[in-house]
């Protein structure tokens, strides 16, 4: 597998729309950003245990009910029980509804898939100010990639 360069990088805006698709998955996946950016982090290990989960989260701002809420919601789930004896430790993995939302956050972010701009979009049905203005960045990225 060939490295990319940091040129390479630059000249693809991978990362030019970064801010406008990580509020439009937070908002219409109802995520905290942090949240997103560390399921994003955890998607990279594939495979982990709490340990691995806190030291992740301390890029973050500090939630005490971030585990559990994702553990409930269904973002984080079991791979491997724990056993008394050889598995001391449970083993997670994002699930496969996660890995969805940030595969197909990949794919706005190298303008493979435009952002929606159907009605089912929160950002799109928002009535304040902000809303507005993130509409207007949505149309202007998706006419910029012509998607």
């Amino acid at each position: 597998m060939s490295r990319i360069t940091a040129a390479e990088l630059k000249d693809s805006g991978f990362l030019m729309n970064y801010r406008i698709i990580r509020k439009w998955a937070s908002r219409n996946y109802n995520l905290p950003e942090g949240d997103l950016e560390l399921l994003v982090y955890l998607d990279g290990l594939n495979f982990f245990t709490k340990y691995d989960f806190e030291k992740g989260a301390y890029a973050f701002s500090w939630d005490n009910k971030r585990w559990n809420r994702l553990l409930k919601e269904g973002w984080i789930v079991v791979w491997r029980e724990r056993n008394q004896t050889t598995q001391k430790h449970n083993i997670y993995k994002v699930s496969t509804r996660c890995k969805t939302l940030i595969a197909r956050m990949y794919r706005m972010l190298l303008g493979e898939e435009a952002i929606p701009t159907s009605r089912r979009n929160s950002i799109i049905r928002g009535k304040t100010y902000t809303d507005a203005v993130l509409r207007d960045v949505i149309k202007r990225t998706n006419k910029r990639n012509k998607l």
